[in-house]
């Protein structure tokens, strides 16, 4: 690369926008950086094939598509964790579940256990309806005020 298709490169990134560029060659490096605010593009260019001096115009990224919408969830009550430890669905790898998704519940059934410092501490349910999720795995940890269950009013 001479001097005048390093000066043309230069006043391309200067007027394009890109914070930064790269070139490199067999025996040959260059990085231009400017002061601009950063412009994410991001461009492949063989190193065997000859770099490209000339201007070429630079694409808008398109716009970000909307989120799916999240299930509405304000109809139903969210359980959460009175405690840091582990949550457990059952009294022991053995026995039965307290609860799955679609079971009615009602207030003062116990739920899950969480285990807390070697202690295995019973949770019973507040309020009374039917378990539409379980938002925690089996014998995952779980922090102080954090979601367990979703339960839908009857």
């Amino acid at each position: 690369m001479d001097i005048k298709q390093i000066q043309e490169l230069i006043r391309f990134v200067a007027k394009s926008g890109v914070n930064e560029v790269a070139i490199e060659q067999e025996d040959f490096k260059i990085t231009i950086k400017t002061n601009q605010a950063p412009t994410y593009v991001q461009a492949t260019v063989p190193l065997h094939a000859p770099a490209p001096v000339a201007a070429a115009p630079v694409a808008a990224a398109p716009a970000a598509e909307a989120a799916p919408a999240a299930p509405d969830t304000s109809k139903y009550i969210t359980v959460r964790s009175p405690m840091i430890g582990t949550f457990y669905r059952s009294a022991g790898p053995d026995k039965p579940l307290f609860v799955n998704v679609g079971d009615e519940i009602n207030t003062g059934d116990v739920i899950c256990i969480i285990e807390a410092m070697k202690l295995f501490n019973e949770i019973e349910s507040e309020v009374s309806g039917r378990v539409v999720k379980i938002l925690v795995d089996n014998a995952s940890p779980v922090e102080y005020d954090q979601p367990l269950f979703l339960v839908e009013p009857i």
